[in-house]
């Protein structure tokens, strides 16, 4: 498939997607319908991201970003991810005591541009302890029909999410579009 192919929803030129097959469903002009981001407090977004299936791991590979979706679970605060000891994402985090990464999940719907994403910060590390990987393992089952063998949990230190609302939620005090 080379740059110039069309798809069944997104066209894709020179590399670049286009959701103009989406936008083109959306009134424009006066009176349309307003799109806001409102920024999420701490525990909004953790309860956000408890409630997806799966996020994207953020780590660094050869000096460079690398990014893996993974289904994940919150527990105790920690994001939990399993994964397979000859991933990279295993290596990355093995290689030193505590990696900082970054997790990220949302859900947003591509027709009303509506819903939400949240993005935490913070160490990665292998857990260790018998316990503590067995009661992850009980709590996160994996959805590749593969061998997980190391489990690694991310300490949110930085916390950001933002909500994209539509109609009178968006035109609240704080909304670039109010009059």
């Amino acid at each position: 498939m080379d740059a110039g192919t069309v798809g069944s929803d997104r066209e894709v030129v020179t590399g670049v997607s286009s959701t103009a097959a989406f936008d083109e469903h959306l009134p424009t002009g006066p009176g349309a319908p307003l799109r806001h981001a409102v920024e999420l407090d701490r525990d909004q977004a953790l309860g956000l991201l408890a409630s997806a299936p799966f996020g994207r791991v953020v780590y660094t590979m050869n000096a460079l970003p690398a990014v893996r979706p993974v289904n994940h679970v919150v527990v105790d605060g920690l994001v939990v991810v399993r994964t397979r000891l000859t991933a990279q994402l295993s290596t990355a985090v093995r290689a030193v005591p505590a990696v900082v990464v970054a997790y990220q999940a949302d859900e947003i719907d591509p027709v009303e541009h509506t819903g939400w994403s949240v993005v935490v910060t913070g160490f990665a590390r292998t857990v260790t302890d018998p316990a503590r990987i067995e009661r992850y393992t009980e709590l996160l089952r994996p959805w590749v029909n593969s061998a997980m063998d190391t489990v690694v949990t991310i300490e949110p230190t930085l916390v950001t999410g933002i909500r994209l609302v539509a109609g009178a939620e968006a035109a609240g005090p704080d909304s670039m579009h109010a009059a």
